[in-house]
């Protein structure tokens, strides 16, 4: 009798002090969030800057630093993806800048003179970055910690290499504006090929099968570049 009342008396125990512990964890977390909280340089206030999209104070409205915490897919509003929907990137984009353009700060204090200039100058890398399916594949992968270095030859063979000499040769042969333009066409067949390989190497997690196809993106994107520079003399 005094075994069974002994165990009863010990789970009430244990059920109280996983009650006591449970609270002071969130208690913990809780003071641990409001001491990272930003706060406002103009008004010092903390917390009111966390809210919204996180540009202004909500107590004095004065426009705050770049968070250096936020990628670019958390400032304009998309999934962590390689698949982006283009026009609310766009939209997006607008927004932003009807935000935090420096025309919009000409009568402000230099503090958010400058901050205005560093928002602007972030959202149009963001915007550059996320819009060309190269630069966005890319930084998703170096937010997962694996960079292209210039130069690598990663994930090609031989047989893509001479593919590559090809173009470059027609390229280098051709003498008009049609002869450039169908070059042109066959770099944008193949990038779009590879754009569509690298969303599905990418929605399977496959990170190398993505970086090998990104860096023959690369290979092509420099081919792009130089048809550009040859158009404009012709």
């Amino acid at each position: 009798m005094w075994g069974c009342r002994a165990r009863d008396l010990l789970c009430v125990w244990e059920v109280h002090l996983a009650g006591f512990l449970r609270k002071r964890l969130l208690g913990s977390n809780a003071a641990s969030r409001k001491s990272n909280a930003r706060q406002c340089w103009n008004c010092g206030s903390a917390g009111g800057v966390e809210s919204g999209d996180g540009f202004f104070c909500e107590h004095c409205r004065a426009l705050q630093p770049p968070d250096p915490t936020r990628d670019y897919f958390s400032l304009m509003n998309c999934h962590q993806s390689f698949r982006v929907d283009v026009m609310k990137l766009q939209h997006r984009y607008q927004q932003l800048q009807r935000l935090v353009h420096p025309d919009f700060f000409s009568q402000k204090s230099q503090t958010e003179k400058q901050f205005s200039e560093k928002h602007s100058t972030l959202v149009n890398d963001a915007y550059k970055t996320l819009q060309a399916p190269l630069s966005r594949g890319l930084y998703l992968l170096k937010l997962r910690g694996i960079e292209i270095p210039e130069g690598t030859d990663y994930g090609t063979d031989s047989q893509f290499l001479v593919e590559i000499m090809e173009f470059n040769e027609k390229l280098a042969d051709a003498q008009s504006e049609a002869a450039l333009e169908e070059i042109e066409s066959a770099v944008r067949a193949k990038q779009k090929e590879f754009t569509d390989k690298v969303n599905r190497a990418f929605e399977q997690g496959d990170l190398e099968k993505a970086k090998e196809i990104l860096t023959k993106m690369k290979y092509f994107s420099n081919i792009e570049e130089k048809i550009k520079l040859n158009k404009s003399p012709l």
